[in-house]
């Protein structure tokens, strides 16, 4: 069973995380939430409380198949700034592993020279932050192991995009069938 990580910071966009979160246990993807904060209880941009399921330090990092990132502020700022986190990320993209990021946070992946050469996207302003990538406007790209989402409104279709990625295009189309997405 393929397993994803996600990562909840204080400041998280809730509609970004959960959404991915919600349609890759759709197709029974097993999703462990971590905070990286003090505390399992993490408030996101908007004053929503989500409890994690564990704290990042209880990661088992070689159980899993992608690192996934949601953006907001100042989440993504939060995200950034974990060690743990950023070190793992560093590995996983070495490894040949799955990483994927919406809106903000792909900033973190690009600070850490993971997009050089790799065509990506992020939330208009973020741009800069894309270090060594080929900026594009898609709403979701997946270049090679990396996976990027320009904001919330794609938050969806990213979940799509990463069930076929890993467990396949059928599955994610009964998944959008489903839910009704532009169906």
């Amino acid at each position: 069973m393929n397993k994803v990580y996600a990562f909840l910071a204080d400041g998280f966009e809730e509609v970004e995380a959960l959404a991915v979160i919600d349609i890759l246990r759709r197709a029974d993807v097993d999703v462990t939430t971590f905070s990286i904060m003090d505390d399992l209880d993490v408030k996101g941009a908007h004053n929503i409380v989500v409890k994690a399921d564990k704290m990042i330090d209880d990661a088992d990092w070689e159980k899993a198949d992608l690192l996934f990132l949601p953006g907001g502020m100042p989440g993504t700022l939060n995200l950034a700034a974990c060690d743990v986190l950023t070190e793992q990320v560093k590995q996983f993209f070495d490894g040949g592993k799955r990483i994927a990021a919406i809106c903000a946070a792909p900033s973190v992946l690009g600070e850490l020279h993971i997009l050089k050469g790799k065509k990506a996207t992020c939330y208009p302003g973020f741009e800069d932050k894309l270090l060594g990538a080929e900026h594009v406007t898609d709403g979701v790209i997946t270049d090679g192991t990396v996976t990027t989402a320009r904001g919330m409104g794609y938050a969806v279709d990213l979940g799509l995009e990463l069930v076929k990625l890993l467990i396949g295009q059928e599955t994610s189309d009964e998944i959008r069938e489903s839910i009704q997405y532009n169906y």
